[in-house]
């Protein structure tokens, strides 16, 4: 089966527009945008088509390329000033002149909805915070959806950053299931041996190729949330021609992980508005 991420995130967006409709108030989202990246343009356009689409109001923070960091930092605090902001990120690479963590630590952590702050970090993995990283949730939806029992399963992580695989893994073991990792310091025999004996295989390094049809067994879950332009085309971290012979179920790219994830960013962002609501009296 190849999972289709458009049509599964059109039901998650249609709850949420329900539950945003049902809200005493507009809630606003912002996606700061330095430059004009052409990816990074169409991912922040996108993600203001979805947010509108469900009646969230979208707050345009574009900056331009030769901005400081102190510039970036203001706009954060102007927004994060608005009474109905319940969510703000930031898109990320940043120019390399940029000191990209001063900025993302400056992220209220109500406010940030994509999981960015090293503030967030803390929370998430003690367990205290409200929201999960949106690739990240979206790869547990989307394992959900496959409907299979996965206890017992060989799963297999592959690459451990922090927007999704090291997230990913912690979600699955508080599930007390047993992962494997993968990140470029495995040996690549150890490598060989996980992808082959997995029985679900979840990527998101970057990297393409990586996974073969070669190297998996018949019947495997392959979940890519891997994602890069090749020659102006998106593409994932597995070979999909010859992964999607063999896989019971496996997420393409684009139109896989990508669609959920918005729709699970715009989740954290309805999240944070209902829990404005118990900090806030609106008439």
């Amino acid at each position: 089966m190849v999972f289709n991420g458009k049509t599964f995130s059109s039901g998650l967006l249609s709850d949420l527009k329900i539950k945003v409709a049902d809200l005493p108030f507009v809630p606003e989202f912002s996606d700061i945008l330095v430059g004009h990246d052409g990816p990074s343009l169409r991912y922040v356009k996108m993600k203001q088509k979805v947010a509108e689409s469900i009646g969230i109001k979208f707050v345009e923070a574009n900056l331009s390329q030769n901005v400081t960091t102190e510039d970036i930092i203001n706009k954060i605090n102007e927004l994060k000033n608005r009474s109905n902001m319940c969510g703000v990120i930031v898109q990320l690479p940043l120019p390399a002149h940029i000191e990209t963590n001063k900025v993302l630590d400056v992220l209220p952590i109500d406010l940030d909805v994509d999981g960015l702050s090293s503030n967030y970090d803390g929370l998430f993995y003690s367990g205290k915070n409200t929201y999960t990283m949106p690739t990240a949730l979206a790869v547990i939806k989307i394992l959900k959806s496959s409907r299979v029992d996965l206890k017992d399963k060989n799963i297999a992580v592959i690459g451990q950053g922090k927007l999704v695989g090291k997230p990913v893994t912690y979600l699955l073991r508080n599930q007390n299931l047993d992962i494997d990792t993968i990140t470029r310091n495995t040996n690549p025999d150890d490598m060989k041996s996980i992808i082959e004996n997995a029985d679900v295989i979840i990527t998101a390094v970057g990297k393409p190729g990586i996974v073969m049809g070669s190297d998996i067994k018949q019947g495997v879950i392959v979940i890519d949330a891997g994602t890069l332009e090749v020659d102006g085309q998106l593409t994932g971290d597995v070979d999909f021609d010859s992964v999607s012979l063999k896989s019971s179920f496996i997420t393409p790219t684009p139109g896989g992980v990508g669609p959920v994830t918005v729709a699970c960013l715009m989740e954290n962002v309805v999240l944070s508005a209902e829990n404005k609501l118990q900090i806030k009296n609106y008439e």
